[in-house]
């Protein structure tokens, strides 16, 4: 995608104007959520208002806000799930934000470090257990992760032991607390959770472009909307890359 946003960027100062009271309302993908409060926070301490950050799948989220719910910016963690809002987003403000991987995650306390990608080790790891992702029709690391698993030669054998959540925080921590054998999540998931730890990175080749676009809303009427996505992709680039996000420049 054209980074559309390059112009207005480079139009917003880096620095945060003084704003009014007026509460900004971003609805975001699960995955960014240890990033993005910690940028908020910044965003806040600059001079900002309140950031109300509500989190889910992407797809969810594009579907409340085509339906009328009331935000401000929304970032996604798929193209198909921005393009799903499209009549809800200013169409001028939307931009690739972030890059993500996605990964096999197991408990800190298994007793094996490294997963190989076929299906008897797939079966050895699991041992009768569940494996834990997104939803794979409505939730982007789930159709993410069917994807490579296909193209892996995986997906026969895994797929009735899937256990398919509403988000990938919430696969995150089916296997953090034990009740699933194995999670297919984000790299910057993993990173977040010291219950869990990689097995195995699934290929980039083997599933679409991990793209995080971002957008101001249609309807927003916060002036601190524009200024809070330029802030985003200025000044808080080492609080995502710590995350394990790559920034889209």
């Amino acid at each position: 995608m054209l980074r559309r946003l390059a112009v207005f960027v480079l139009a917003c100062a880096l620095s945060v104007p003084a704003y009014g009271d007026d509460r900004l309302v971003v609805f975001a993908a699960a995955s960014l959520k240890t990033a993005l409060d910690a940028a908020a926070a910044k965003f806040q301490d600059a001079g900002g208002p309140e950031v109300s950050l509500s989190y889910g799948g992407s797809l969810g989220l594009a579907r409340q806000l085509a339906a009328g719910a009331p935000a401000d910016v929304f970032i996604a963690a798929d193209e198909p799930s921005m393009d799903a809002a499209a009549a809800a987003i200013r169409p001028e403000t939307r931009a690739d934000f972030l890059r993500n991987h996605l990964v096999v995650v197991a408990s800190k306390a298994a007793s094996f470090d490294k997963l190989d990608l076929n299906p008897a080790a797939f079966e050895t790891a699991l041992n009768g257990g569940k494996l834990a992702t997104g939803e794979i029709k409505t939730v982007p690391a789930g159709r993410y992760a069917k994807e490579s698993l296909t193209k892996l030669g995986l997906w026969a054998s895994v797929e009735p032991k899937l256990a398919m959540t509403d988000n990938v925080r919430s696969a995150l921590e089916f296997v953090a607390r034990g009740e699933a054998a194995l999670g297919i999540v984000y790299t910057t998931d993993a990173h977040s959770e010291a219950r869990v730890k990689v097995v195995a990175q699934l290929p980039d080749d083997s599933h679409a472009p991990i793209t995080y676009p971002l957008a101001v809303t249609a309807a927003s009427k916060n002036p601190a909307a524009e200024s809070f996505v330029a802030y985003l992709r200025a000044d808080t680039a080492a609080l995502f890359t710590a995350q394990g996000f790559e920034l889209v420049r």
